[in-house]
């Protein structure tokens, strides 16, 4: 399923959402390579949220750089154009978990969310267009994070992540990431 496809099939939760959706569907529709870092406007970044395998725990890494606890997730390389392949990648990188699988009960797109990047030495302010995906890890899950992006890499339950400090569009992806595991537990 390509970028287009993911997008059009997303049902937004919100306003919000909804509005970042349709900023997401112009600009992958007015740019051949929307994962292109040199667009100077922005482009695309996909992310991971991921379940442990008895849908329990969340995993976040904690961001060397924001100095914020986050869902893995970056930047698309060279030649990439499959949105969930840009996060798994990147969630393999950043937490070291092996075996990531996209959820059966939300194989496409969870969320979508732009964030304005500021200005950092050459680079200039600029959007991050993200596409965020449902992953599940295997039982056996071991952690391995990367130290060069993160200073830690750890399982939340759901009533302890309600403690850490999320902006409203995490929380609304999280919040959709419980219903969906909470759901599958409740069959």
């Amino acid at each position: 399923m390509s970028v287009s496809d993911d997008l059009a099939a997303h049902v937004p939760a919100d306003a919000f959402e909804a509005a970042d959706l349709e900023r997401i569907r112009a600009f992958v529709a007015a740019h051949d390579r929307p994962f292109d870092r040199e667009t100077l406007e922005g482009h695309l970044t996909a992310s991971a949220v991921i379940v442990a395998a008895n849908g329990s725990r969340v995993l976040l890494v904690h961001h060397r750089r924001l100095d914020r606890w986050l869902q893995p997730g970056g930047h698309g390389e060279l030649g990439e154009v499959e949105g969930w392949l840009v996060a798994l990648r990147e969630a393999l990188e950043e937490t070291g978990v092996v075996g990531l699988v996209r959820h059966a009960a939300r194989p496409g797109l969870l969320d979508v969310e732009v964030h304005r990047i500021p200005a950092r030495g050459d680079v200039l302010a600029h959007d991050h267009l993200d596409l965020r995906y449902l992953f599940t890890a295997p039982p056996d899950a071991t952690l391995q994070r990367c130290a060069e992006e993160t200073r830690d890499a750890r399982w939340f339950t759901w009533e302890e992540l309600a403690t850490v400090d999320l902006d409203p569009a995490a929380r609304r992806m999280f919040g959709k990431a419980q219903a969906i595991v909470e759901d599958g537990r409740a069959r």
